[in-house]
């Protein structure tokens, strides 16, 4: 079958018309694992193929000087396995089993690289259904993917496809999307507000499927570099492989991405020590419940010095573990977290104090409602700035900058979004740091100290819309004028009802 090349916009939109009709009853949730999984598949498949047609050119039919070539390449395929091969069997009963045999067998031969990434049974009736439903599933999927040729898309256009992907099913799976998917307007905001600078490590400890790290560190290649380094750390399974399958295909091998539960068994350690970064971003679970483990109050990190978050929210527990994981006098944190993080009292209030007193927090930006599925309640971002400690080059910036950005989205059916205009608008009033009426001010320390550290942004930013003056004077003369014109009217009409006899 002669496959067909795409456009960037066409192949994120045949990828995704592949994946979904194929779907049949499998939940979107889990089909993901899936339909992912076979499309990195492809394209490793087409790569290793157009690497083997262009070393027979060269080198005729010497199949040990081509085998010992394409040992050098990024992954190697075993013959037999590549998906080409695997499409010539779709007939076959048992193409699930053939499918996962495939899979371990590359999984084997690029155990450096891909030790562990193949975590979904192809052949599972629990999750595929019966013989019947899962073989039909599985040869359309083959079938669609291999009208697609993937060889020259190039890192970027594969690798976008790929978050285009992911940003679908997320929109697709609803509420369990918040697994893996922050909503791409919220993302790239969080990115270009990081202000990521060449020379940087760059980590984010509940990284889903990475595109926050990735869109970071684009930031930084806009300015013409390359030279930075990504980590993250992802509890969820199946978020991690799709995370390590993603930053594959951009040609982030180097990422280094880390499986296990961020709060209690951080993992991203160099010595026994965390590991300190420039930059931490962030979009974590919204008030995680039981967060804490058995080893929590006894942090040999000592992550949470400022005080203990309450088992019932983990959100200070994230705030805190950024803010550590940051190079002292030198480092940013970037994070996500509910309204409930600027004001609610007790434990965090307390942690919040202590932020606020150790001049770290630098910026804060109320974001409209119902942009996650989440989750239908206004989010906020909150922007600490390590090199505002004494010591530190903006140690003499003392102000709190706030942004009440509640009103910039556009409304949609079930999920509001943010355009590129209210995006820009935001950035250019945080890099600015002037007051707008009803939008943005700088407040002082002393100020916030009076208001009992509430970081509520209402409390300084003044949205209240004063209503129109009502003349009533106006407003009488009018009804008088209508009144007249009623009667009129009235007249008019009984007397043509008078000359047809009804009254």
């Amino acid at each position: 079958m002669t496959a067909v090349k795409y456009s960037q916009e066409s192949l994120n939109k045949t990828l995704w018309a592949t994946a979904n009709s194929s779907r049949g009853n499998v939940d979107g949730g889990l089909y993901k694992d899936y339909a992912l999984l076979l499309l990195f598949y492809k394209y490793i498949s087409d790569i290793h193929e157009a690497n083997v047609a262009r070393l027979t050119e060269r080198f005729g039919d010497n199949k040990d000087r081509i085998a010992q070539r394409l040992k050098n390449e990024r992954f190697f395929i075993p013959d037999g396995v590549s998906f080409s091969d695997i499409y010539k069997q779709a007939s076959a009963d048992n193409i699930g089993e053939i499918i996962n045999v495939a899979l371990h067998r590359i999984e084997e031969e690029n155990s450096a690289l891909l030790r562990g990434i193949i975590t979904v049974d192809f052949n599972s009736e629990a999750i595929l259904g019966d013989t019947d439903q899962r073989n039909k599933m599985l040869r359309s999927l083959l079938n669609d993917f291999a009208k697609i040729d993937l060889a020259e898309a190039g890192d970027d256009v594969i690798g976008n496809a790929y978050m285009y992907m992911i940003e679908r099913f997320g929109a697709d799976a609803g509420k369990k999307a918040g697994e893996f998917f922050t909503p791409q307007p919220v993302a790239l905001l969080l990115a270009r507000l990081a202000k990521p600078q060449p020379n940087s490590r760059i980590c984010d400890p509940a990284c889903g499927s990475g595109g926050l790290l990735l869109l970071a560190g684009a930031e930084i290649e806009k300015q013409g570099s390359k030279d930075y380094a990504l980590y993250g750390q992802e509890s969820n399974m199946g978020t991690y492989n799709l995370a390590r399958m993603n930053m594959f295909l951009h040609g982030k091998d180097s990422a280094r991405i880390e499986q296990g539960d961020t709060l209690n068994n951080p993992k991203l350690k160099q010595d026994d020590s965390l590991i300190k970064f420039d930059l931490v971003v962030a979009n974590p679970p919204f008030s995680l419940k039981d967060w804490m483990g058995e080893s929590s109050e006894n942090d040999r990190f000592n992550r949470f010095w400022r005080g203990m978050p309450p088992k019932s929210k983990g959100d200070y527990a994230f705030v805190t573990h950024m803010v550590e994981t940051c190079k002292p006098q030198e480092g940013r944190v970037a994070v996500v977290v509910p309204h409930g993080v600027l004001f609610r009292g007790a434990a965090e209030g307390k942690i919040r104090k202590h932020l606020i007193e150790e001049n770290l927090v630098d910026t804060v930006i109320g974001l409209p409602s119902n942009l996650f599925s989440t989750a239908a309640i206004p989010v906020a971002i909150l922007i600490l700035d390590r090199s505002r400690e004494k010591g530190g080059k903006n140690e003499g910036r003392t102000d709190t900058f706030f942004v009440e950005a509640s009103k910039e989205f556009k409304a949609g059916k079930a999920q509001n979004t943010m355009t590129n205009d209210h995006l820009q608008k935001i950035i250019d009033a945080v890099d600015k740091r002037e007051d707008v009426d009803k939008f943005c001010r700088s407040v002082e320390f002393a100020e916030i100290a009076e208001n009992d550290f509430n970081l509520n942004i209402t409390r300084y930013v003044d949205t209240f819309e004063e209503e129109e003056e009502i003349d009533i004077s106006a407003n009488l003369q009018a009804l008088e004028t209508i009144d007249a014109e009623l009667a009129d009217v009235e007249a008019k009409m009984k007397a043509h009802l008078s000359k047809l006899g009804i009254c």
